[in-house]
């Protein structure tokens, strides 16, 4: 794909921010006729054809743009949306106007890393969907441009900190304080499965014989595919039905995994480390197309193990449990008074949940490029297990799988054309 001068001006300028100049948020320059920061952060979504649409909704800045590369898509957007917010096909045009503060990513998984790191190095602050990026090793890359521009970064998911969780009947609150103060004893299982699993995306996967198609005159399928390996069109491959596919996500595990996980990882006190063990029960995988798998266990250093059980057969199984007491879906418990015991507990550390906040006072969001790195690698550890069907044992200081290189060529996978993460 060629570059007209305007992209080679927009990646001269993303090198400086990367060499370490960092850009100064345009709110918090002022000027003649400025006015004041509360009335002025601005945003733009990438990817418009699902999730995106839902962005348009949101209250966080005023939307200026929207961008995607199907025209039924970014049309339907810009209805919703309506005077004052323009349209894109190709987003480096999006990240090119100086205009905006925030940029809105949910386009698939296979654009997040490339798209956040490009987007922090323009100078705008990001707000991506889940997962987080579709590799671990974009992940790391997410997280050092974030780092090395000082930009902002907001997860889109939000059960560490509101909200009622999966078949809880409680937010993660009263979890979190049962846990930190020693009510359930230590190591501790978590296990996700029934109404808090993944069960009903559980047939989330791609077809094995998938035949060519023409492609449709309103998308850019050359675009839409990006980074990812050139195969011939199917529709199935894109819109509602890429997650199928290991090329773009890893079905519903891709899907749903970090809503479930992270919360986890807050819960267990553990987004400084990731498992060290992750052990697969499922069918043998196709390389292109997202099979099904049955459990997935993942064992940290001391003990602790989160089991997600694709199956729904542990419909019995407490949500979380240790050596002194166990808590179920509903919040049922094995110790008696826990609420009126976790009532009289101190309340975990406050979190900034308001990521307009963050934009102004260049505060951390709540979860951000650092623990939501974190919940996401252990998805990918997940869905790189399913893929080669073997349990895997990995380092959690290096990131890295231990003593296996086919395992460990999965976590920077190549990139195709003028597609680069650095």
């Amino acid at each position: 794909m060629k570059q007209d001068n305007s992209r080679r001006d927009f990646f001269k300028k993303t090198l400086a921010v990367t060499a370490g100049i960092t850009i100064v948020p345009r709110f918090v320059l002022g000027g003649s006729g400025y006015t004041a920061p509360s009335d002025q952060l601005t945003r733009a979504i990438i990817g418009v054809g699902g999730m995106g649409k839902v962005h348009i909704h949101y209250t966080d800045a005023r939307l200026l743009a929207v961008c995607d590369v199907d025209q039924n898509h970014l049309k339907e957007a810009l209805d919703i949306a309506g005077s004052g917010v323009k349209g894109y096909s190709d987003f480096r045009d999006v990240l090119n106007r100086p205009d905006i503060d925030i940029i809105h990513i949910a386009t698939p998984p296979h654009w997040h890393g490339i798209m956040s790191a490009m987007a922090a190095r323009a100078g705008k602050d990001v707000w991506c969907e889940k997962p987080m990026t579709r590799t671990i090793g974009e992940g790391k890359k997410v997280k050092e441009a974030i780092h090395a521009t000082g930009r902002m970064f907001r997860l889109n998911t939000w059960f560490r900190f509101k909200d009622i969780f999966y078949g809880m009947g409680t937010t993660v609150k009263p979890l979190k304080k049962a846990v930190s103060n020693g009510l359930l004893g230590w190591p501790l299982t978590v296990t996700i499965s029934g109404i808090t699993g993944f069960n009903w995306k559980f047939y989330w996967v791609g077809k094995t014989n998938l035949q060519p198609q023409p492609i449709p005159k309103v998308l850019d399928y050359n675009m839409w595919l990006g980074p990812a390996p050139l195969k011939p069109y199917n529709k199935h491959r894109v819109h509602q039905t890429f997650r199928g596919y290991w090329d773009y996500d890893s079905g519903g595990l891709g899907d749903m995994g970090q809503h479930y996980i992270d919360p986890v990882q807050y819960i267990l006190n553990k987004d400084d480390e990731s498992p060290v063990k992750v052990e697969v029960d499922a069918p043998q995988q196709d390389s292109d197309a997202v099979g099904t798998w049955r459990r997935i266990t993942y064992t940290y250093k001391d003990g602790c193990r989160i089991i997600l059980d694709g199956e729904n057969r542990d419909k019995d199984a407490a949500y979380i449990e240790g050596p002194k007491g166990k808590i179920y879906k509903g919040f049922r418990s094995t110790i008696p008074n826990l609420r009126e015991k976790l009532d009289r507990l101190p309340d975990p550390a406050p979190q900034l949940i308001d990521f307009r906040k963050s934009v102004i006072t260049r505060k951390k969001f709540a979860l951000n490029e650092d623990n939501g790195y974190r919940s996401c690698t252990i998805v990918n550890m997940g869905a790189i297990a399913v893929r080669l069907g073997r349990n895997l044992e990995f380092d959690s200081e290096k990131q890295e799988f231990i003593n296996d290189d086919e395992a460990n060529r999965l976590i920077n996978q190549p990139m195709r054309g003028e597609w680069k993460m650095d």
